[in-house]
Order: structure tokens, then sequence, then C-alpha cells
């Protein structure tokens, strides 16, 4: 009572915040149920985590609003399954890891999402506000160490800020050329009044002045953090906003179409992205009627067996054409920097991103029209404005042509035996003939998996996922994980690498626990063959090279899975080993395929970087 008269100011303080604290004291709510709320009203479905005790009531709260939880081995596997979830579902996808290393556990996987341009939402744990800097249990600074990779990054400083922060964070992830977002929860914006309060008082019981001062600063830290906490609130998905080609840039498009003779579009991963559904863009394309190149995301965009679809010599039909049509994809690396493109040629660079758009350009390629919009869109305007064209038949015929004589040659090199076990070639042949209408490729890997895209025939738009631009290994599992959520009706494989296969061979146990059967086919020749392959000719040693044929069909088997093994004593076998698997995975059972497989010239020649 003394120290009240001596401070009448922070004593009416004290008499507001008791009142206040008496009347929060009701409440067993918490702010993960928030977070659950603003998810469950952005149409999430699955939220992917590794878990911790500074996110648990996120996690629980999920559940009890019918957000599927699902617990990976690895952090970096929760993040590759948002993302392709993201990818195939058309919304955000959740992981949300605990703090310190849980979080950081992710760096590579939020890495590929922003170059992958994946609306990826990481949500993390993070050490109490009051004991930030104070060397509390997990505690870095990391919003720096995302602000490079991702397109927003918050940490949320009162319960009352959960709700728009986490609208903001999900509308910017989607919004013009998408990407992650992270936002940071520190323990005590999570748990329930009654908790932080016991929690920031539990070694405190100073009676003095100093300890009545830091006693009010205390109550009021918690007053305000918990201030307007349960008030109403919207919870609805804010605009997403995304660029789009002006009716003039598409008339400028239509006028150099119709003059052309030897018109190629290449369409990347961009072109899957909302608004447009891919059902539409495959009817537009087929429409135009336009030779196509597909890569990333893309690849499956016209089926199986369009005459549209060129798959081989690439380079030779860049160089002849006199219209190129660049729509979402991007001159780097994979079109060597825009010096694949002929001078010759008309470009047509379609991309949501400015820099994207233009990387490169006027060093080894000039764009003659450069439109920053959404080239799906784009194509469909396009075509709209493009009534009554038809593309010459002998310019794609002829494409078309080469594209079977270089076909023929890969079945002939896939019959020709290896010095030892299995033809990686014909054993793709044999996978290639029993897919499934509805499979759904992943594809994880190096020299195996590059094979794989020459051989393996996506079956229709978003049925094919890699990690794009960024290459990264480990992907397999989650993304294998995310895609049969979203699909369960679908036969997912998940074609490894065996040096790929060792990051996520543990998520078979995930396999088996969530019910979520794939198939995984392992081209197993014990090397990392893509980088082998250059390394020896050129420097001579194969150092660091070299793996071992690992019994990887056991290691699933003891997981919980199935595994087989498939070498050159049961080659005779191969189809009916196929046949086996996917009769297991349709028994609930996820697989193993273990393949050894010899060397073979198909890929001489490519390089590693």
């Amino acid at each position: 009572n003394s120290w009240s008269c001596q401070c009448p100011l922070l004593s009416c303080a004290s008499v507001s915040l008791a009142l206040y604290q008496r009347h929060n004291k009701k409440y067993t709510r918490h702010g993960g149920e928030t977070v659950a709320e603003v998810l469950k009203a952005h149409g999430v479905r699955f939220l992917f985590t590794l878990p911790g005790g500074h996110i648990s009531p996120i996690l629980v709260a999920c559940e009890k609003l019918g957000i599927r939880v699902v617990d990976t081995r690895h952090e970096a596997t929760a993040v590759f399954a948002a993302d392709a979830v993201a990818r195939l579902s058309g919304t955000v996808g959740v992981a949300v890891t605990t703090a310190g290393p849980g979080v950081t556990n992710t760096v590579t996987a939020m890495k590929n999402a922003q170059m992958a341009e994946s609306p990826v939402l990481l949500i993390g744990g993070s050490a109490a506000r009051l004991q930030k800097g104070r060397g509390a249990l997990q505690d870095i600074d990391q919003l720096s160490l995302f602000k490079p990779l991702c397109k927003f990054c918050a940490s949320v400083n009162s319960v009352r800020e959960i709700a728009p922060v986490l609208r903001k964070a999900i509308a910017i992830a989607q919004c013009d050329t998408p990407g992650p977002v992270f936002v940071e929860f520190p323990l005590d914006i999570l748990y329930p009044y009654h908790l932080v309060e016991r929690e920031v008082f539990k070694n405190f019981t100073s009676k003095s002045l100093l300890g009545k001062i830091v006693n009010w600063y205390l109550r009021s830290y918690i007053g305000n953090l918990f201030a307007g906490a349960w008030e109403m609130q919207d919870l609805s998905p804010l605009p997403v906003n995304l660029p789009k080609a002006s009716k003039g840039q598409v008339q400028q498009c239509v006028e150099l179409i119709s003059r052309a003779k030897k018109p190629v579009i290449i369409l990347g991963s961009q072109v899957t992205l909302p608004p447009t559904p891919v059902k539409i863009l495959r009817d537009t394309l087929e429409e135009l009627g336009i030779p196509c190149f597909l890569g990333g995301m893309a690849r499956g965009m016209l089926g199986k067996n369009s005459p549209l679809h060129i798959r081989q010599n690439r380079r030779d039909a860049l160089k002849e054409a006199d219209v190129v049509i660049l729509a979402g994809t991007v001159c780097d690396f994979r079109l060597s920097f825009g010096g694949i493109l002929s001078k010759r040629s008309k470009i047509i660079a379609v991309n949501r991103n400015r820099e994207q758009l233009l990387k490169n350009a006027y060093v080894l390629w000039k764009p003659t029209v450069a439109i920053q919009g959404d080239a799906a869109c784009f194509l469909v305007s396009l075509c709209q404005a493009l009534k009554g064209y038809s593309c010459p038949q002998d310019w794609v015929t002829g494409l078309k042509e080469v594209d079977r004589i270089k076909e023929k040659a890969n079945r002939e090199k896939a019959e020709k035996p290896t010095e030892q076990h299995l033809n990686p070639l014909k054993l793709l042949h044999h996978l290639d003939n029993l897919l499934p209408e509805d499979s759904l490729l992943i594809a994880d890997g190096g020299d195996f998996v590059a094979s794989a895209a020459y051989i393996v025939k996506p079956r229709g738009p978003l049925t094919w996922l890699d990690p794009g631009a960024f290459g990264t290994l480990g992907v397999g599992g989650g993304f294998a994980l995310g895609a049969k959520l979203c699909r369960p009706d679908s036969e997912v494989w998940i074609i490894y690498g065996d040096g790929s296969l060792g990051f996520s061979i543990m998520e078979f146990d995930t396999f088996v626990r969530h019910k979520t059967p794939v198939i995984a086919l392992v081209g197993n020749d014990a090397c990392w063959s893509q980088i082998s392959r250059e390394q020896v000719p050129m420097l001579g040693s194969n150092v660091a090279c070299g793996l071992d044929y690992i019994d990887y069909h056991v290691v699933a088997k003891g997981l919980g899975g199935k595994g087989f093994l498939l070498n050159r004593e049961n080659e005779d076998q191969t189809e009916e080993l196929i046949r086996t698997a996917q009769s297991e995975c349709r028994q609930g059972h996820p697989v193993l395929l273990n393949v050894l497989i010899g060397k073979t010239d198909f890929r001489e020649g490519s390089i590693a970087v």
C-alpha cells in the first residue's frame, strides 16, 4: 500500500490491469486456435510438421478443426511436402516447424520453393518475446535468415496480430510471382493466458520497490500480448493480384504469329499456376496447333502422345524457328542463357517476374516483345485473338518425324546389354509401358532421372513434379507425400537415383504411419554418375563419387513398407515385379523397387554444372 501511495499513476494502471487480467483468465483459448482458424478459412487441408514445444498449440488446434497434421522425419521434407501441395492444389502449402534448428533445417527447401516460384507458408516457433536475446532455448535471429529467401517475413507481436499477419502473408505468397513466406510465432503468443502468466512469474518473488515496478511491467507486458485477443476479426482470404498482358501486347503478338511459318512454344512451370485451369490451357494449346516443348511442371501438359508435343532435338528446332514464345520459361542455364535461340527468330517472352523475363536479355538474346504477365492467361487471350489461325502442318509433322527417329534410336540403345546389371533405358521403357493414366511422377535424382525425362511420358497436366531450377536433391519423399495426399486415387511414383534416395529414405516410415502408399523406383548404380561421368575423364579421379550397391529394399521393409530387388538374375521378371509393386501399393503398402543398373553412353556429353 505504501508503494501505491508513492506511485499513484502506477496504482491506477495496476487496478486496470487487474480488472483486465481477471477478465482474461476466464478464457482457455490460445493463439494456436486463431492460427488454425485462419488456415481453415484459406482452404488449407494439410499441415506438415516435425513437432516441438514451441508450436504444439498450432498442431493441436489444427487437428481439432479437421486440418490433417502430417509429421515427417525431417523438417525439409515437411516443406517439400507443402511445396508439392501448393503446386498441385493451387492454394498455399503450409509447413510448421519448431524454433532454432527446426527452422534452420528448412533453409534448402525454402530456397527451392523460392526458385520454383511455389507459394509456401512456413510457420516457425521462436523463443518468448520477453526472452529474446537473453539466451533462451533455440533463440536465434530467424527473420534475418529468411529475408533473402522469402517474399515476406514477420514476427507476430501479440495475439490480436495473428489473423492480419497470416492473411497478409498468404496473399503475398500467391500474388504476382508466387513464392515462400515466413511467419514467426513467439512461444507466449501461442499458449493460453494462464500458462503464459504462470511462466512469466514463476521465478519472480521480490517485494522491493524495484520488484514492484518489474511486476507492473510484466503485467503490462502480458496485458499487451492478449489485449483484444478474442475480438471478432475477418479471417477470409485477401484478394490475389497478378499481372496480365494488355490488349495491345496481345495484338502485337497476333501479328507476329499470323505471319509465322515455323512458330514454337516453350512452356515452363509458370503456366500451371492459377487462375487458368490446366485443362483450359491444354485445350488452348491444341486449338493453336503450334508445336510445343515442355519443361518443369509443364511436362505432361499435352498428354502422353500429343502430335504437338516435341520431346527431342530442341536445339535444332529453335535454330530453325522464326517465332518463339517463351511462356513462363527463363533464359538461364536450361536455355544456354538464351544462346540456344536464333538471332533471326522473333522472340515473345512472357513471365510474371520482370527479372526472370529479361534474364540475360540483350547479351545472348533479344526479346521482340517482352510481357510481364501471366503466361497461361496470355496464351488463352492469344488463342481467342487468333481465331481461324492454322499453324503450317509441314512444320509440325517435320518436327514430329525427327522426334520419331530419335525415340527409335533410344529404343535401340535400350536393347543393348550393359557390362553388368540392367540397362536403365530398358527399365524405363518397361515402366512407361505399365504406367496407368492416373499416375503421377516425382523426379528426384541426377543421371537416372535425367534419362527418365527422355523416356517416361507423363500422362497429363500436373502429373510430373521436379525440384525446378535449383536442382535440389532430396525432394522425393516430401513431394510424394504431398502428391499422394492431394491425389489419393493416383498411382504416385518416385523416380530416384541411389544418391538422392539417401536424403529421404526414412520417409518410408512416414508413408506407413500416415497411410500414403507410393512406389519408389531406385536406379542403383552405386555411383553419383552425373558427376563421375565428367569428373573422371576431365580430372582423372572418381574421388567422392563411388557408392555401394546397398540393399535399399531391405531398408524399406525395415520401415514397414514392401521392398523388392531387381537385377540381372531376375531381369526377365521386370514387368512382373512392376505389376507386383503396383498391386501392393493398391493394397495400401508403400513399395521400393531397388534396381541394379549398369552404365550406358545415353547422356554422354551432358554436364553437371
